[in-house]
């Protein structure tokens, strides 16, 4: 009982130690299997790429359908039938290449090929006149068609039977597209188609029906004759092309034609043709195939990013060029880049071209990308664009259409740009306010009738009858018409001015302004301003009236005032003489009122005019104090004015009109006697320096109020200071005559009482009048 379990126990272990080699050798048998396997695989992968390169390279195109559905390959030179620049795929596109009846037959062979297996073997000609046979037969579970060109098979061209004559191959030569002819038994032309006469012109040869023109020398001739092949002789006609000569004899002569030649290329200087072309280009590209290796690229790729074309070589990986600009700072900042990386290498799988997500590179530039599939092969085309400029125009105009917008929408004015078809493109919120129109219906951009109609909506009255008429001018596509503005006078009172203006692309604006306010201003303005072109008629007219009507009686007076004074008519008391010399002083202040309002009136005409003279400034003093004496005089004894004259001795020459200075003089003078105490001092000073004279009158009197100061600066303020005891025209007349000369007037406070003015003149006050 005690060995059972031992014996159990032995068992169990040699029976897993057994099992354990049994697995092991059944493993390496396995790999061993695996790995004959992958090197079969590996062979035959390789024998297959050896033929599909075989068959690549063949003068021929092979399509191969599978039977599980999937798209046909394509094998061999598509530039062996196909125009330049087409690749194989383009071969099942018959009637891009082939004649119209050629293409339909085709087409239904191919069909019935696929759809039962029936094999067919034709002959159809291509657009450029070349012929190709066509073969379609069954491939285990698929089918094939093979394209070539018919010259490179036997008995492609049929020779016609040897006892046939000349004439009876007319006819059909005559149907023939290439040039074609016939020859006697001399080898003579005695006939050529209509082909072969174009050919002759093209070469420069003159040929007729009678005599058609030769073109083959007698060796191209002769070797044609012995080769007796229907594949011909291949000929060169210079600027005309190749061809094939292709003559067959007949009983008594020869018949024969030239075909054209399939043009040749090389594949490897089709290649570098292309290659040269995009080196050219100034958009960048690259070309990568199913590995992700480099098979080309051109110089503005390199530019764009800035790498050596020594270091990028033809084979480099897309991987290794991508970490170069990211290690160089070219990429875009992303936080994951390996994951950035796989999403962009995900463009072989693209089927269809794309337009990438744009790249945000670090110096600032953004780059477009469009991925495309390199082929049926597999691979990426990169075009690359440089979209900085166009994204910063883009923001420019979105930041101008903006700024135009605001401007737009502050206008007063309501604006409307209708298009050609009569609806509106573009307006602002001031048109929704002033024609009473829902803003929603602007939005939509709607028809001027919509317009029309929300108007008389909201404006039964006239609203229609407005818009009805403005419509006539945005409909009317007549290029010669003129642009319109008028006024509209609104039902509810408004005035409205509008304008329609063609713009250059045929659209219409139109503007509509408020007027209504500055309307009624106008009109305020209109006739105040008629009112003060009366008053100054009146004026005109009062001052022209005042020598006559005041001169005469005030001139009467002081006559008889003076009569009065001189005793003729009897001797006069203390009270009497004092009132004759009241009425003296107050004729000769309401004279110098008299010539003060004509000089005014002068002035503002226009015609007050200078008359410079050298003068004695002593004289001019003293003429003033006369008038002065006149106005105030002595009156019961007392001495009304107390004036002071004090004149510098190196007074420089004075030139300036004496009659106007004495009036300022005498104007000053008296107008600081009216603000001063009977008896008040008076002070007149005269000084030169700098070629200027001052004249400076100051008094001790109550200071000068701020109206009658006003009135030797603004003249507007002169009647207010005239009712200071008539002060304010003598005022007004020294700012004016002041001016005239070329001087200056202040006027500065005097402590504790009184005022100092202090006019300031050219000493050559002619040249202040030249300079005006």
């Amino acid at each position: 009982m005690g060995a059972a379990p031992l014996a159990i126990a032995l068992g169990a272990g040699a029976f897993g130690l057994i099992a354990t080699a049994l697995v092991r050798r059944l493993l390496r048998d396995r790999r061993l299997a695996e790995s004959r396997a992958a090197d079969q695989i590996a062979m035959l992968r390789a024998r297959l790429d050896e033929y599909e390169a075989l068959l690549s390279g063949s003068r021929e195109i092979i399509v191969l359908w599978g039977g599980d559905g999937s798209p046909p390959r394509f094998l061999g030179q598509a530039s062996a039938l196909l125009p330049p620049g087409r690749r194989a795929d383009a071969a099942l596109d018959f009637t891009a290449w082939l004649g119209p009846s050629g293409a339909g037959d085709l087409a239904q062979n191919v069909q019935e090929l696929r759809a039962t297996g029936r094999t067919f073997e034709i002959t159809v000609r291509a657009r450029d006149g070349h012929l190709v046979r066509a073969t379609g037969t069954g491939l285990g579970n698929g089918v094939v068609l093979r394209l070539r060109p018919a010259a490179t098979v036997q008995g492609a061209v049929p020779a016609p039977p040897p006892e046939a004559r000349p004439a009876d191959a007319r006819p059909l030569l005559d149907g023939f597209i290439d040039p074609a002819w016939l020859r006697d038994d001399t080898g003579e032309l005695v006939y050529a188609n209509a082909a072969y006469h174009e050919l002759a012109r093209t070469l420069g040869r003159h040929s007729t029906e009678d005599r058609p023109a030769e073109l083959l020398d007698i060796p191209v001739r002769r070797k044609d004759r012995e080769a007796a092949t229907p594949q011909g002789v291949p000929v060169s006609l210079g600027r005309a092309g190749d061809y094939d000569l292709i003559e067959v004899p007949y009983s008594d002569g020869a018949a024969g034609f030239l075909h054209p030649r399939p043009v040749k290329r090389d594949a490897d200087s089709g290649l570098n043709h292309l290659s040269a072309i995009i080196d050219a280009l100034t958009t960048p590209i690259a070309i990568f195939n199913a590995g992700r290796e480099l098979v080309q690229f051109n110089r503005a790729y390199c530019a764009l990013w800035g790498l050596d074309p020594e270091w990028l070589q033809l084979g480099m990986d897309e991987r290794a060029i991508l970490d170069k600009l990211r290690t160089d700072g070219k990429l875009p900042n992303e936080p994951d880049y390996h994951a950035w990386r796989a999403s962009h290498l995900a463009s072989y799988q693209l089927k269809v071209p794309r337009e990438l997500k744009p790249w945000y590179l670090p110096d600032g530039r953004v780059v477009q990308i469009i991925a495309a599939p390199a082929g049926a092969m597999g691979g990426v085309i990169y075009v690359f664009e440089d979209i900085t400029d166009q994204l910063n125009l883009k923001s420019q105009h979105r930041a101008v259409l903006d700024v135009q917008r605001s401007t737009l929408n502050s206008l007063s004015e309501a604006v409307a740009v209708f298009g050609t078809n009569g609806r509106l493109t573009l307006s602002n919120p001031r048109l929704s306010s002033l024609w009473k129109i829902p803003a929603n219906l602007l939005a939509e951009q709607p028809h001027i009738d919509a317009i029309s109609a929300a108007v008389a909506q909201a404006m039964p009255e006239d609203g229609a009858g407005i818009w009805r008429d403005l419509k006539q001018s945005i409909i009317d596509l007549n290029p010669t018409r003129s642009d319109r503005q008028g006024r509209l006078t609104r039902a509810d009172g408004k005035l409205i001015d509008y304008a329609v203006v063609r713009l250059p692309d045929g659209q219409s604006l139109m503007t509509f302004l408020d007027v209504t306010e500055s309307a009624n201003y106008q009109r305020v303005l209109k006739e105040r301003n008629e009112a003060l072109i009366t008053a100054d008629r009146l004026k005109d007219a009062f001052v022209q009236n005042v020598s006559y009507e005041l001169r005469s009686p005030l001139t009467n007076i002081i006559g008889f005032a003076d009569l009065l004074a001189s005793g003729v008519v009897g001797e006069l008391n203390e009270r009497q003489h004092s009132y004759t010399d009241y009425i003296r002083a107050s004729s000769v202040t309401l004279g110098v009122l008299i010539d003060n309002i004509l000089d005014i009136a002068n002035v503002d005409a226009g015609i007050a005019e200078l008359r410079p003279e050298p003068q004695d400034i002593a004289q001019l003093v003293e003429k003033a104090r006369a008038g002065l004496a006149a106005t105030f005089p002595e009156v019961e004894g007392e001495t009304s004015l107390n004036l002071t004259v004090k004149l510098d001795d190196d007074l420089p020459p004075f030139i300036a009109d004496g009659t106007r200075i004495v009036q300022v003089l005498y104007n000053l003078l008296s107008n600081a006697a009216r603000f001063s105490e009977p008896g008040g001092e008076v002070h007149l000073t005269v000084t030169g320096r700098s070629g200027r004279i001052q004249f400076i009158v100051e008094d001790e009197g109550a200071a000068m109020p701020d109206d009658v100061r006003a009135a030797l600066t603004d003249r507007t303020d002169s009647a207010a200071a005239a009712r200071q005891r008539g002060a304010g025209l003598g005022l007004v007349i020294v700012k004016s005559f002041v001016n005239m000369h070329g001087g200056t007037i202040s006027i500065e406070r005097r402590e504790p009482r009184g005022s100092r003015v202090v006019v300031s003149l050219p000493s050559d006050a002619s040249m202040a009048g030249a300079a005006e």
